[in-house]
C-alpha cells in the first residue's frame, strides 16, 4: 500500500531537494509558532519603552521589570490563579469520570437528553452567560450564599465543564465490557470496578482533560471579571488587563507579568504531553 506518514507527505520524500524543503518548512513553523513566546521571553527582560522597538537581539538584560511587576503585587494574582486553577481541575476531573461512568457504563432513561444538554452548554458564548451566571453566584439557590468577591466564586462555575464529560465518555464506551463482567465474577463491586478496571484504561483520557481543563481555567478572563470585586481577588489573567491600563508600567512589565502567565501552561502541556498524545491517538486505529 502506498501511502504517507505524514499529512503533507514529506516523511516519503527524499534527496538534497526533500532535505532543504523540510528544513524552510519547519523553520517557518517554528518562526510562526514559537516568534511570540520567544519576543515574550526576551522582551520580559529587557528595557522596553515603546513596543514598536521590540527585538529579539536586545542590547541589554534587566530584572527591573519583574521587580515593577511584583512591586504591583503580580505574585498575589498569580497565587490566585493557582488557587482556582488547583482546585477547579480537581473537582473537575472528578465530576468528569463520575459522570461519564453513569453515562458510557449505565443505562438510564434520559442519557441521551443529557449528553445533549452537555453540548449545549459548549455552544453558548460566555458573554451570553455573563449576566445570568453573575446573578447566580450572588445568590446561589437553596443554600443562598453569595460567591461573589470570592475565589470560590470563580471555582465553582468551572467544576462541570461539557468538553471534558464528553471526552471522558467517549472514551470509557470503549472500554470493554467483558472486563467488568470478569470482575464482577470474582466478586467485585461497583466502587472497585470503578478504581481498578475502569479508572486505570483512562489514563490518556484523563491527559488529555487534565490539559485542555488547566488550560481553560488558567485562561479565564470573563468569570474573574464578573466576580472579583477588588484587586485582592484578581487572578492573572484580569491582573493584565490592569497592567496594561496603568500609565506607569511600562512594555517590558506587561511582558514579564505575561510570561508569568504563559509558563505554567507551556509546564503543564510538557509535563502531560505523553498522556496528552496517548489520548488524541487512542482509538485512531482500529483492529
Amino acid at each position: 500500500m502506498s501511502g504517507v506518514d505524514t499529512a503533507l507527505g514529506l516523511d516519503a520524500k527524499r534527496g538534497p531537494v526533500a532535505v532543504i524543503a523540510k528544513t524552510v518548512l519547519y523553520g517557518a513553523l517554528i518562526f510562526v509558532f514559537a516568534g511570540p513566546l520567544v519576543a515574550i521571553m526576551i522582551g520580559a527582560f529587557i528595557p522596553v519603552s515603546d513596543p514598536t522597538k521590540l527585538t529579539v537581539i536586545p542590547d541589554e538584560f534587566t530584572l527591573d521589570n519583574f521587580r515593577q511587576a511584583i512591586e504591583r503585587d503580580v505574585f498575589l494574582y498569580l497565587f490566585n490563579s493557582f488557587v482556582v486553577v488547583g482546585v477547579g481541575l480537581l473537582f473537575q476531573v472528578l465530576v468528569s469520570i463520575l459522570a461519564a461512568y453513569a453515562l458510557a457504563r449505565k443505562k438510564f432513561v434520559g442519557s441521551t437528553l443529557v449528553m445533549l444538554a452537555f453540548l449545549g452548554t459548549m455552544m453558548l458564548p460566555e458573554e451570553v452567560l455573563a449576566i445570568p451566571l453573575s446573578l447566580v453566584l450572588a445568590d446561589v439557590p437553596v443554600v443562598h450564599v453569595n460567591l461573589i468577591g470570592s475565589l470560590t466564586g470563580m471555582i465553582v462555575p468551572v467544576i462541570a465543564w461539557g468538553f471534558s464529560i464528553l471526552v471522558m465518555t467517549e472514551f470509557m464506551k470503549d472500554i470493554p465490557v467483558e472486563l467488568e463482567e470478569a470482575a464482577r465474577i470474582d466478586g467485585a463491586g461497583e466502587l472497585r470496578i470503578f478504581w481498578s478496571v475502569v479508572l486505570p484504561l483512562c489514563r490518556p483520557a484523563l491527559g488529555v482533560i487534565g490539559i485542555f481543563g488547566f488550560a481553560m481555567i488558567w485562561d479565564q478572563y470573563m468569570l474573574p471579571l464578573l466576580v472579583a470585586v477588588d484587586n485582592e481577588q484578581f487572578t492573572l489573567p484580569l491582573a493584565l488587563r490592569t497592567l496594561r491600563t496603568d500609565e506607569e508600567v511600562g512594555v517590558g512589565v506587561l511582558l514579564a507579568g505575561s510570561l508569568l502567565a504563559l509558563l505554567p501552561s507551556v509546564i503543564a502541556f510538557l509535563a502531560f504531553q505523553r498522556s496528552f498524545l496517548r489520548g488524541l491517538t487512542s482509538g485512531a486505529v482500529k483492529g
